[in-house]
């Protein structure tokens, strides 16, 4: 319960969220490359409903950017791992699958969550997934990585970037050995964030979305960094500029993830709401958040037509095992101390 209380404490300053946007206009707060044209027009044509669509750079964004008021948001996609304190927080709705088309489709793995779904209720519906590896220039790095060493190798000082997110803590945890990633102990976490002081003056940037981590690459600043896997390396080797990145699991595991749409408390736009995670759910969603990223499917039967076989094992379609390979995203069971140590890496010199 103390814990439950605490988790909730995070997001404190619960807003009435004041007038919402224009009746038939979505506002959704999201990631990059979840909202191009080839969704928002086919989408609007379908429904009546437009998009308006802004961006986070982290999980840590949403609470923050809801608590703050100001602009208005109908739907929200977190991570998983996020999705307990927003719910807890009491800034979103809960959900009737019966209203999702094609819901059933879903990976039970992902739809039946216990993040996503807890208290008789459904939280979340599951929107993509992926995992986070490390991309590289294989003419700038020596030999063929294979581990999380190469974030902290002081040949290649100034040259290393890596998220700017708490996440940072699971993979200086997993270089130290540490095998219990989302509860370290009070000595573990200071270890943990003696490491990444000790790597800070190694990288060039902590960057903040995919497309500041893709210029850093493109502009050559950059020659490796943690990324989510897919989108950056698609992005820099499109550029054609004279070289291509590659990507690699470490030997120490590659982090996993899946977001998820999430209804905001209140919203009057809720029938565009729900046939905008129906949409999602169908081929046309489906396959083009696919394109636009590189990331997974979360519903493998509504990319059977638009996948190849090729494109469909790079995706995983099919492959729910894979995630077993992964360390999947899971909210820390004291958020507040690792927040608290990131920031405290941040702030040192």
């Amino acid at each position: 319960m103390k814990a439950r209380k605490r988790i909730a404490s995070l997001a404190l300053g619960v807003v009435a969220m004041g007038s919402a946007a224009t009746a038939q206009e979505l506002s959704i707060l999201t990631w990059e490359g979840y909202a191009p044209e080839s969704i928002t027009k086919p989408f609007t044509e379908a429904t009546g409903c437009t998009i308006s669509a802004s961006y986070v750079g982290s999980n840590d964004d949403f609470a923050a950017k809801l608590a703050a008021g100001g602009s208005v948001y109908d739907i929200i996609t977190p991570s998983s791992d996020t999705v307990q304190l927003l719910t807890l927080a009491g800034f979103v709705d809960p959900i009737d699958p019966a209203m999702v088309e094609n819901y059933a489709g879903i990976y039970p793995e992902f739809a039946q969550n216990p993040a996503l779904v807890s208290d008789g209720s459904t939280w979340a519906v599951p929107l993509v997934w992926g995992s986070v590896s490390l991309i590289y220039r294989p003419d700038q790095i020596s030999g063929t990585p294979d581990s999380i060493a190469v974030l902290f190798d002081p040949a290649y000082a100034g040259k290393i970037s890596m998220w700017d997110d708490k996440s940072a803590i699971y993979w200086a945890a997993r270089y130290l050995g540490y095998d219990n990633f989302f509860d370290l102990t009070d000595e573990q976490l200071e270890a943990v964030k003696a490491k990444l002081i000790e790597q800070k003056p190694l990288v060039r940037k902590y960057w903040a979305s995919a497309g500041e981590l893709t210029e850093l690459m493109a502009n050559q600043e950059v020659y490796v960094s943690n990324a989510w896997t897919g989108l950056t390396s698609k992005e820099v080797n499109a550029l054609n500029k004279g070289f291509t990145v590659a990507e690699f699991s470490p030997k120490e595991k590659s982090e996993g993830w899946m977001d998820a749409m999430m209804l905001v408390k209140g919203t009057p736009n809720q029938d565009c709401a729900m046939k905008y995670m129906s949409f999602m759910q169908s081929p046309e969603g489906q396959c083009a958040l696919a394109a636009s990223t590189g990331y997974f499917p979360v519903n493998p039967a509504a990319v059977e037509a638009c996948m190849d076989e090729q494109t469909k094992k790079e995706r995983q379609v099919g492959n729910i095992d894979f995630v077993k390979s992964l360390v999947m995203w899971q909210q820390p069971v004291r958020l507040d101390k690792y927040i608290e140590v990131w920031n405290a890496v941040k702030a040192a010199p």
